[in-house]
């Protein structure tokens, strides 16, 4: 019994050794195997950066991204680069504009080398002709001095989808029932909100009262005897305490379904004509309108720092009309 067990030790290790050699041989097969038809495979391409593509930072809400659009559009064409948009600005804006300018990746916008580039509120000579390939524009340019050469263009980006216009312009329908043909729609947009508080105590300014809507009003009764004036506002409460309502031709648009701002500012864009008050947003709306605009002038003292970003000159439209703002609030609360 004895020897019957040792003569089974050889055979033990030919077998051992013989697994061992066939699994060593098997895997490097297999792994030889699997470069080769790797290999066949297309390898996978990396991401080109895109040629001469510049863009811009996407900050503040609607009317800003919309500034900040529109100047990208303008200075990209303006000097043969491609412009490119990201996907936050797509989101913000694509919800209810049908614009065109391609989304930038997450990944390759941190791959492609930026030069940053600062802009003032106002087109200079200067950005005719910037010569580099990757430009990330910083800034809140608001002004038509970068785009107007470009009005029907502009116009066209900031198309609204045909679902929000057609609820705009449903709303529009109820509101004109009963009060005959001829009726002249006049958006009224009054920015207030944060502005309350940062206009006088940061920037030596003032919102819109009672006495300019009243000002702003007349100027359209005394033009459109049908006129209807659709207010929008982020201070509804206060605009019904301030705008009088006792001709029968105002509409708060208070009951507008799942109010937002993307609806507002459809709603206001189909009127004819437009009374605005300060920020961008109304700004945005009257321009889109067309027809004639009713804005808030002079709202700082002429010392105010909002002068050295803002310019009121390259801001508004020559053609429109400026009713000056009543500053002597800000003299009343000077210690």
């Amino acid at each position: 019994m004895a020897g019957a067990r040792d003569s089974s030790v050889p055979i033990l290790r030919f077998l051992v050794c013989f697994l061992f050699f066939f699994f060593t041989a098997s895997t490097i097969f297999y792994l030889e195997w699997w470069n080769v038809w790797k290999l066949r495979e297309p390898p996978t391409p990396m991401v080109p950066l895109p040629p001469s593509s510049w863009t811009v930072n996407t900050k503040g809400r609607l009317g800003n991204q919309m500034g900040q659009y529109a100047t990208l559009y303008a200075l990209a064409k303006l000097n043969g680069k491609r412009a490119v948009i990201s996907p936050q600005m797509q989101k913000t804006l694509g919800r209810i504009f049908r614009i065109t300018l391609p989304v930038l990746p997450h990944r390759e916008a941190l791959q492609t080398p930026w030069l940053s580039y600062l802009l003032e509120d106002r087109m200079k000579e200067e950005y005719r002709h910037i010569p580099w390939k990757y430009v990330f524009f910083h800034g809140f340019p608001c002004s038509w001095t970068f785009y107007h050469h470009l009005r029907d263009e502009i116009l066209r980006e900031f198309s609204l989808h045909a679902e929000v216009r057609e609820e705009a312009q449903a709303f529009l329908h109820r509101v004109r029932k009963g009060r005959g043909h001829g009726i002249t729609f006049v958006g009224v947009h009054v920015r207030r909100g944060d502005y309350v508080r940062t206009m006088p105590k940061k920037w030596k300014g003032v919102v819109a009262d009672g006495h300019y809507l009243e000002q702003a009003l007349g100027w359209f009764r005394a033009r459109y005897p049908n006129a209807v004036f659709v207010v929008t506002s982020d201070g509804t409460a206060w605009c019904r305490r301030n705008i009088d309502t006792s001709k029968g031709d105002v509409v708060f648009a208070t009951r507008w379904t799942w109010r937002s701002a993307e609806k507002d500012m459809a709603l206001l864009t189909q009127c004819n004509h437009t009374v605005m008050t300060i920020g961008t947003f109304g700004f945005w709306a009257a321009y889109m309108a067309g027809g004639h605009t009713v804005y808030l002038a002079n709202y700082t003292l002429p010392n105010s720092k909002y002068l050295e970003v803002f310019k009121p000159e390259a801001a508004f439209l020559p053609e429109w009309v400026g009713i000056p703002a009543d500053l002597s609030p800000l003299f009343r609360d000077q210690p």
